[in-house]
């Protein structure tokens, strides 16, 4: 299902919106995040529940964004095992373009050892968008929040996707719906993508109630310990080490097999 086959959703766009700008009062950068992979099969169940709880976020008149990342790694690939070996002190570092604004952020995601999530961004010109070096910004946030230096990172996995973006109505909660995976690694060149699978991310400031949670749940569809850049990583460099992924990759799998509808 296509950009412009989404956007056409009549369920989607029966839905209460919110604004980009009314976004901003729910960044949630400090939060609790329970992630959840399915079949795009049952976005617009999903979608029906959600209509009387949740406003999607529009852009331009559109409830649908697609993004572009890259996300950076030793060349040990120090972040993704740390990540397979389940440390739970751990951190990630992408630059991400928004291609329906045109902003461009360098990030930093650090989960702790509580499984709470903090981000940290600068804002960075467009230009530097899809760079193998760091500009001096980005250096020195860089050294600031982690004990990385600049020539210590590569790009490694570039991820593609579209996402819808859900807020609950009392703004304690974001849901992310992305879809169109598409990952490209950028040391081996290997490219896969994921037309059928859709990952959902529920963001909070804490673990309480989710109506979100309830629906997901009722639709049989658990939580997942998933990441795109590990996700991406497994498919595209057939060096990594992935022995804690394989029931994961199994999972998906068998999601992908039950398929109802041809997309």
């Amino acid at each position: 299902m296509n950009r412009e086959e989404l956007s056409k959703l009549a369920v989607l766009r029966a839905m209460d919106t919110i604004s980009l700008s009314e976004m901003k009062s729910v960044k949630l950068m400090n939060r609790v995040d329970t992630k959840y992979v399915a079949s795009i099969d049952l976005l617009t169940e999903i979608l029906g529940r959600a209509t009387d709880d949740y406003r999607v976020q529009v852009v331009g008149g559109v409830p649908i964004s697609s993004y572009d990342t890259i996300y950076f790694d030793t060349d040990d690939l120090e972040m993704y095992h740390r990540h397979h070996n389940r440390v739970l002190c751990r951190k990630k570092v992408r630059m991400r373009s928004y291609l329906d604004t045109g902003d461009c952020f360098f990030e930093i995601k650090h989960k702790s050892n509580k499984g709470r999530v903090n981000k940290k961004r600068i804002q960075l010109p467009i230009t530097n968008f899809d760079t193998s070096s760091f500009n001096t910004d980005s250096v020195e946030f860089l050294q600031k929040q982690t004990d990385y230096q600049g020539p210590d990172l590569l790009p490694q996995v570039r991820t593609m996707f579209d996402r819808i973006t859900l807020v609950n109505k009392e703004k304690t909660e974001r849901l992310t719906i992305d879809v169109n995976l598409n990952f490209e690694n950028r040391q081996t060149g290997i490219i896969y993508g994921f037309p059928d699978i859709m990952i959902i991310e529920l963001k909070q400031d804490s673990s309480s109630y989710s109506m979100m949670k309830s629906i997901l749940m009722d639709l049989r569809i658990k939580p997942q310990r998933i990441s795109k850049y590990c996700l991406g990583t497994v498919l595209t460099n057939p060096a990594a080490k992935y022995n804690w992924f394989k029931k994961k990759l199994m999972y998906i799998n068998k999601i992908r097999q039950q398929q109802t509808i041809t997309l």
